[in-house]
């Protein structure tokens, strides 16, 4: 019987380590992209409840009010002067409410801004809302982290001049 012997070594060349070696650190960098893109997505999320929250903050808040001092102008824009929430997030979004009679608006609309700073602007004021029934827009709008978009929520609600039991 003959028995053969290998007298070569065995191992990697040069050139399969450095492959495997590139496959690795592409795979490890998709990962980590995945990841910093996962941290951005959950910001916008974060972003877009904060304000959906902010804005039912504002309105529960206007709701509150009593009826005559939901009209009364200089009431609305010292409401306005605090934001609706903590949320660190209201430091880079405009809020803007809007009061008006309703069904129509023949004595204009009450306007209000709130800028990321914080100041409160008065951009018009009705001349009568006194018909007991108003309607009040609320909206918050700002610009995305992620992608830089343009983003907004808001939402309506009547308020009636009725006592509170």
């Amino acid at each position: 019987m003959h028995v053969t012997q290998k007298t070569g070594r065995a191992g990697f060349t040069l050139v399969e380590v450095m492959m495997a070696l590139i496959v690795a650190v592409i795979f490890f960098a998709s990962i980590f992209q995945i990841n910093a893109m996962c941290l951005r997505s959950i910001g916008s999320a974060k972003e877009s409840l904060a304000a959906l929250q902010s804005v039912q903050d504002r309105a529960e808040r206007l709701r509150n009010l009593a009826f005559a001092d939901l009209t009364t102008p200089s009431v609305i824009q010292n409401l306005l002067a605090n934001p609706a929430n903590p949320a660190v997030f209201l430091g880079k979004a405009t809020e803007v409410v809007t009061i008006s009679n309703y069904p129509s608006t023949p004595n204009g609309v009450s306007r209000f801004t709130r800028s990321p700073g914080g100041n409160v602007r008065t951009n018009s004021v009705a001349t009568d809302l006194s018909t007991g029934l108003v309607k009040v827009d609320i909206s918050i709008s700002w610009t995305m982290t992620l992608g830089g978009a343009a983003r907004s929520e808001q939402t309506s609600t009547l308020i009636s001049d009725g006592t509170k039991k």
